[in-house]
């Protein structure tokens, strides 16, 4: 490109872009740089084109996107898209600097991270498991099949868009949104729409009784029907439930509470408990 003619990328550059993001975002995830290495990785026909080779500002733009980057790679896409577009202002004779691009990028990269997982570790992962898991608990094998491709298609598709977004809305656009009512209600009915998930999961799922018969003279006394169905139906799959939660938030690992829980089935049964 000639210096006095406007520097203006392709949306078949932006894309390739994305492509690169989507596939080596963390090829080389360290816990120096995190995605720092994918993310330079992705921009590289962009900033390739926008910046003369070998020249100080090509040098540059390499260097300030080897800074230390980590974010949810879906959502946290936007944050590619925007970086395009501030990348190609300056490249233009913008008065942005390498700082302001990296600081936008540091800032954005934990909200988004928080909504990012939100979104899909929350509520889209637990909602289509539980579509697949009634479909593959009757013995079809397009249970797991389904959430394979449904979760394919759906992260692809919400990746794709918010890279497109964030170039077309630029700095402006995002802060507009981050700042606005919009995303607090989203998250707001993400997590509530999570919390009904999880609970349906767990009264459908989540299977545990007890055969104890407590007897005394000629009164038999059935644990189970007899009290813990009378207080509160499923109250030993709620409480194994909430066991694991109260585990996990502690910061155990989950194969270490699927240990707890072997540990406690096998004691029970053998004790004759459960």
């Amino acid at each position: 490109m000639e210096n006095n003619k406007e520097k203006k990328l392709t949306k078949k550059q932006i894309k390739k872009s994305f492509w690169r993001w989507t596939f080596f975002s963390h090829s080389n995830y360290n816990y120096e740089r995190m995605q720092a290495s994918g993310f330079l990785h992705a921009m590289l026909p962009v900033l390739n084109d926008l910046y003369e080779d070998e020249s100080e500002d090509l040098k540059a733009s390499y260097t300030r996107h080897l800074e230390f980057f980590n974010t949810e790679p879906h959502f946290g896409g936007i944050i590619g898209g925007l970086t395009i577009a501030m990348e190609e202002q300056k490249a233009n004779g913008a008065p942005i600097t390498g700082d302001a691009i990296n600081s936008i990028k540091t800032g954005l990269m934990g909200p988004l991270a928080g909504i990012g997982d939100t979104l899909w570790q929350g509520t889209l992962v637990p909602i289509l498991l539980s579509i697949a898991i009634s479909i593959g608990a009757e013995g079809n094998l397009f249970g797991p099949i389904f959430y394979t491709i449904a979760m394919f298609v759906i992260m692809l598709g919400i990746a794709y868009n918010l890279w497109l977004q964030g170039y077309n809305y630029g700095k402006e656009g995002i802060q507009k949104l981050m700042g606005g009512d919009l995303l607090k209600k989203v998250m707001l009915g993400a997590k509530i729409m999570g919390a009904v998930v999880i609970g349906a999961l767990t009264a459908n799922y989540v299977e545990l009784s007890t055969d104890f018969v407590f007897s005394y003279g000629d009164l038999e006394l059935d644990i189970q029907e007899d009290i813990l169905d009378q207080l509160l139906q499923g109250m030993l799959p709620l409480a194994v439930t909430m066991l694991s939660l109260y585990l996990l938030n502690k910061k155990i690992k989950s194969t270490s509470v699927l240990l707890v829980l072997i540990v406690i089935s096998a004691v029970g049964a053998i004790l004759g408990v459960f």
